[in-house]
């Protein structure tokens, strides 16, 4: 980046008094009532994509100087990947707020026509972290955006100058009524956390998303954390090794390894140990032809501290290094390094390693490996290479995990559909497409109940020595019960005796509709069996009409609407 360009982007940290005045501003905005509009939702997350597509140079610009990230790696996972998340929501949102029916024909309680509204949660709160600043600060940010809630995100101090121009291009955008762009760093992180928010999303690391959870519960109010931790991964060398190691390596040194479900360490047989290294020396070799001080496919560690910490890590370990290990102070560079013979005490073990380090574990067989990760915390993301479908079964079924990969490593966070979040210590809740939705989104439950049912639900009124239980509202068992013989189910007392006199009606009414709707030639004769069908069945309504005109179709009726 040059000179030039990185002096026009200062990063300004926000005055902590202007902290509450901003939040009860978001606050009035969702109290107006207009961000309920699904359209204006649309045209902020528009507005959002445009953001980052028209400065696209000075993105890349940014990640380069923050982070020393290649134009290809910043393009394609961070600036493509936030843009393709608007667009999701777009295409979307129209369909995720619409209320969503729970009619059951199988309960009469649904004549009560029983709907989940998806009722925005309120004012909410996104705090972002270093690594994948954009990805990670305005992906949770574009949820927000969706379910209609205003929201606050506080960009890390650890990349100024990524943090310092989002704060620039945010009012040319978007809405300052509705989205808020903050910088800062702890004190003005702990004065956004003493406030009251609806929603509060958090990545980063373990020990501060526990005081994100702490100052939360204060004010009872729900949080998504993303805190990572170390995700390992089980070999298997009889599968394709240069697939493996290219998709391992490939994991551990995008972002320089500083990526929360990076590959942390791999378990292998210690019988196959050598032929995993020997497959990673090639890899590494493709990768690296000229050397990974030459090559400008690697990227920079964030900050001088972080730095320090890996390098020291390198230094401690008593494994092997067989491939990186060089490092360089002055531009934080560490190559990507790769350490064989590490034992489960070592250094390299006792922490997630956030960075281009792999350690190679030699293990006497699976179980030990599965007895070391089940001891400690549930990883975010698990990974299996194998071709083995007992084995990859068994890990699988013994692991908790987020997410668990088959011969893959990290794209489950971007693959449409999936959730993107761990549990215990590496996290609770999750975010990505319509997930994110669902984390700024109260499931509003509701009913309708008509007059006409009173004759249904009368019997529920006092006084009590006028009160009868209903028979159709007695929850039926299923059989036989276990231990019994079937003797127990069709014998005198068993329980077909005891099958609800209603539900016995029921069952009689929708055969004789059924047969009414089949032999009957008539029109009229097919939609009044459809009719009884629906009401014997529990339906009501618009569902009961949409069936009728669906039966219509279904016979071919000639259904032609007067001028």
């Amino acid at each position: 980046m040059t000179a030039s360009a990185q002096a026009t982007i200062q990063i300004e940290f926000t005055s902590l008094e202007e902290f509450p005045a901003i939040r009860d501003t978001l606050r009035a905005t969702f109290k107006s009532g207009k961000t309920r509009d699904v359209n204006y939702r649309k045209t902020q997350l528009l507005q959002l994509a445009y953001l980052f597509r028209e400065n696209e140079e000075r993105w890349n610009e940014a990640f380069e100087a923050d982070l020393g990230r290649p134009k290809m790696e910043s393009t394609t996972i961070e600036l493509n990947g936030i843009i393709s998340e608007c667009v999701e929501a777009w295409k979307n949102v129209d369909t995720w707020a619409q209320p969503d029916s729970a009619f059951s024909f199988a309960s009469r309680l649904s004549v009560m026509r029983p709907k989940v509204y998806k009722q925005p949660k309120g004012v909410g709160l996104v705090i972002g972290p270093f690594n994948y600043p954009i990805l990670c600060s305005i992906g949770p940010l574009v949820g927000a955006i969706a379910a209609g809630c205003p929201c606050v995100v506080k960009m890390s101090e650890l990349t100024p100058t990524v943090s310092g121009l989002l704060a620039e291009l945010w009012p040319n955008y978007m809405d300052m009524d509705f989205t808020r762009v903050v910088n800062g760093a702890i004190p003005e992180t702990t004065a956004l956390l003493s406030l009251q928010w609806d929603h509060i999303v958090f990545s980063g690391s373990n020990t501060a998303g526990k005081i994100v959870a702490l100052a939360a519960a204060k004010h009872l109010t729900p949080t998504t954390l993303e805190l990572g931790g170390r995700s390992p991964v089980f070999m298997d060398t009889n599968t394709d090794l240069k697939i493996a190691t290219r998709r391992l390596l490939w994991a551990k040194a995008i972002n320089a390894g500083q990526t929360c479900t990076a590959p942390n360490h791999i378990f292998v047989p210690e019988h196959q140990q050598d032929k995993l290294v020997e497959a990673f020396r090639q890899t590494y070799a493709e990768f690296y032809p000229e050397g990974p001080e030459e090559s400008k496919s690697v990227s920079r560690i964030a900050t001088k501290a972080h730095y320090n910490r890996l390098n020291d890590l390198i230094d401690d370990t008593d494994g092997e290094i067989i491939c990186g290990g060089m490092s360089d102070a002055e531009t934080r560079f560490i190559a990507p390094t790769i350490v064989k013979d590490v034992k489960l005490d070592d250094p390299l073990m006792q922490s997630e390693i956030f960075g281009p380090i792999l350690p190679i574990v030699p293990v006497k067989d699976y179980q030990e490996a599965l007895d070391y990760t089940n001891a400690g915390d549930h990883p975010l993301a698990l990974y299996i290479y194998s071709d083995n479908p007992e084995l990859k079964k068994r890990l699988i079924e013994n692991t908790i995990s987020g997410a668990v990969d088959i011969n893959e490593c990290c794209l489950h966070v971007v693959v449409p559909g999936l959730p993107f979040g761990g549990l215990g210590q590496s996290g609770s809740g999750a975010y990505t497409g319509k997930f994110s939705f669902d984390t700024f989104t109260h499931n509003r439950s509701s009913i309708h109940n008509p007059k006409w049912t009173e004759w249904l639900f009368g019997w529920r009124y006092p006084p009590v020595d006028k009160m009868t239980s209903s028979a159709s509202m007695r929850p039926i068992i299923p059989a036989p019960r276990p231990g019994s013989n079937m003797s127990d189910v069709i014998g005198s007392g068993g329980w077909l005796s005891r099958v609800s006199p209603q539900l016995s009606l029921r069952v009689v009414l929708v055969l004789a509709a059924v047969l009414t709707v089949r032999q009957r030639s008539s029109p009229c004769t097919r939609i009044l069996g459809s009719y009884i069908l629906g009401v014997a069945s529990g339906a009501s309504g618009p569902r009961l009409i949409a069936g009728l005109l669906d039966n219509a179709q279904l016979w071919n009726f000639n259904w032609t609407p007067q001028s």
